[in-house]
């Protein structure tokens, strides 16, 4: 699973030119999930997330998560980073998982990331998605659980 975590002022989706979501100061983060993913891949990568301190504190310094600044989340659903581009031109997409496993994950990582009454909103799955994100910073950090679980040990 690997998620690209966007420190926001602001984001927001639309579908169709509905808003589905939107959120002042917090978190966007695009989720991709891959055929090796697990309940648990969702469940650790959910907690490194939220718990994840990169707004400023008091001394200038990336010291506070989204809880601590009382910040929201918006998810949204990516199986396009599960692309495999070490041959050739186009992207190679065999590794994501197949839909009806990834919108599962997708939902139960949604789920971890509410546990505590966050304010969490989502984009569609399998829904085409105008994406629009007010960077702050920019920060922006990738999270992956095959990665973070290899360094961890």
């Amino acid at each position: 699973m690997v998620a690209v975590i966007t420190r926001v002022k602001s984001a927001s989706v639309e579908v169709d030119g509905s808003s589905t979501a939107k959120i002042d100061e917090g978190l966007l983060v695009l989720l991709g999930v891959f055929d090796t993913d697990t309940e648990d891949d969702a469940a650790y990568l959910a907690g490194k997330v939220t718990g994840l301190r990169i707004f400023e504190d008091e001394n200038g310094k990336m010291g506070k998560s989204v809880d601590d600044i009382g910040g929201s989340i918006i998810v949204v659903p990516n199986f396009t980073l599960a692309a495999d581009c070490r041959k050739g031109r186009r992207p190679d997409f065999t590794a994501a998982a197949d839909p009806v496993r990834a919108e599962e994950l997708y939902k139960r990582f949604v789920e971890y990331c509410r546990a505590g009454g966050r304010d969490v909103q989502t984009g569609v799955f399998g829904a085409h998605m105008a994406v629009v994100s007010h960077n702050d910073g920019p920060v922006t950090i990738v999270m992956d659980t095959v990665s973070m679980r290899n360094k961890a040990h």
